[in-house]
């Protein structure tokens, strides 16, 4: 078939029809794995996409989840993958933390699952000060602990909003983390990811932002399971969990660097809450299983083919790569249409999964490579180009 080019010429290419088989890992992981997960829309349903509650596909999304469970992952339910803020509102975000709490209740590996709490229920105007921001985390993580899920403490646009500063991040964080019942995870998205995010922690300085962190976990460092850093700095993830306290963990979310980050140096790893272990999935349990066995060889032959995919489905602009994990679950028959919540399919180009699809056959994840190529070609004619 043909596939554009970022040269602007028609490329002609052959699928390996080599994928790896999604299964169960015959060992116990020595790493956490949480896999952020996308929102799989029910386009006939849809109404006013831009301007409405997105009209979500729950079998679809649950069926998506019980996937990455079989295969020995956990979930990250109902973060920025999920299009929190970008499509997708808080009534839908409570409404698939709720479905997913049951179904992962139900499924026999019990999986560890994670929810994001933040405070986009409230509009900016009602967020203008340290004790609004407060209460509005508070409603969420209740009903989070009340579906029976571990918090995750998302980052919020509210406190850069109102100028906040480290004393007012520290009180912020101090009472959020006190109140709830179970140690929660930390979350420090960078601005590529949001531009809204840019001088979290009270400030640009990425070094004074550190201190800033770090001293807020050694002050509850019995309250933090761990912190989820996705700044995409390899040196700077190394550095910052060798300073932290003994038992809190780093969630590495770096979608460039996590191969080498999670096997670690030796002394230190990384855990992992990733968007793109959603659409890695097999490689990124089988290679979890290798590690685990000790082979780093097999590690590293099954990450290093997604590095690649991993870093065009993170391209700048970063935050528009929830339409490449959708895509790839589209090609992969595990939803029937590519159309997303408030149309973000748009937000990408056609070149863009013209080579996201050539680099994920060559990572081996065309799980059905004749469903793929028939769908890729539907894309292709609607975008004018004869596959």
């Amino acid at each position: 078939m043909r596939l554009p080019t970022y040269s602007g010429t028609l490329e002609t290419i052959r699928l390996t029809g080599e994928p790896l088989i999604p299964r169960a890992p015959g060992v116990p992981l020595t790493r956490t794995a949480f896999a952020a997960a996308h929102v799989i829309s029910d386009p006939l349903a849809e109404r006013a996409p831009w301007d409405s509650r997105p009209a979500v596909d729950w079998d679809a999304t649950l069926a998506f989840r019980q996937g990455l469970w079989d295969q020995g992952l956990g979930l990250a339910e109902a973060m920025d993958t999920a299009q929190r803020g970008m499509g997708v509102d808080w009534a839908t975000a409570l409404e698939l933390i709720r479905r997913t709490m049951q179904a992962a209740r139900a499924h026999p590996l019990k999986p560890r699952v994670a929810c994001g709490a933040g405070t986009d229920h409230k509009t900016a105007a009602e967020l203008s000060d340290a004790g609004a921001i407060i209460a509005a985390y508070s409603d969420q993580m209740e009903a989070i602990e009340a579906a029976g899920g571990q918090i995750i403490v998302m980052a919020t646009r509210a406190l850069p909003a109102i100028g906040a500063n480290a004393e007012t991040y520290g009180r912020v964080y101090d009472t959020l983390i006190s109140q709830a019942a179970e140690p929660v995870i930390l979350h420090w998205l960078g601005e590529m990811f949001d531009p809204g995010l840019s001088g979290y922690w009270g400030t640009a300085d990425i070094g004074a932002a550190t201190g800033i962190v770090l001293d807020l976990i050694e002050r509850n460092a019995a309250k933090v399971d761990g912190i989820k850093i996705s700044l995409l700095d390899q040196a700077h993830e190394e550095a910052f969990r060798a300073r932290l306290p003994e038992g809190v963990r780093l969630y590495t979310g770096d979608d460039f660097n996590y191969a080498p980050l999670i096997e670690g140096d030796g002394t230190h790893h990384s855990h992992a809450l990733l968007g793109i272990f959603a659409a890695i999935a097999p490689a990124a349990s089988q290679a979890l299983e290798a590690l685990a066995r000790g082979d780093s060889t097999t590690y590293h032959a099954l990450l290093a083919p997604t590095v690649p995919l991993s870093r065009e489905i993170f391209k700048a602009p970063t935050r528009f790569y929830k339409a490449g994990i959708a895509f790839l679950s589209w090609l992969n028959g595990t939803q029937d249409h590519f159309v997303m919540p408030a149309g973000f399919q748009s937000s990408r180009e056609i070149t863009h999964y013209a080579e996201v699809f050539r680099l994920a056959d060559a990572a081996h994840l065309l799980v059905r490579p004749d469903l793929a190529e028939a769908r890729m070609r539907t894309l292709l004619a609607l975008h004018g180009i004869d596959g």
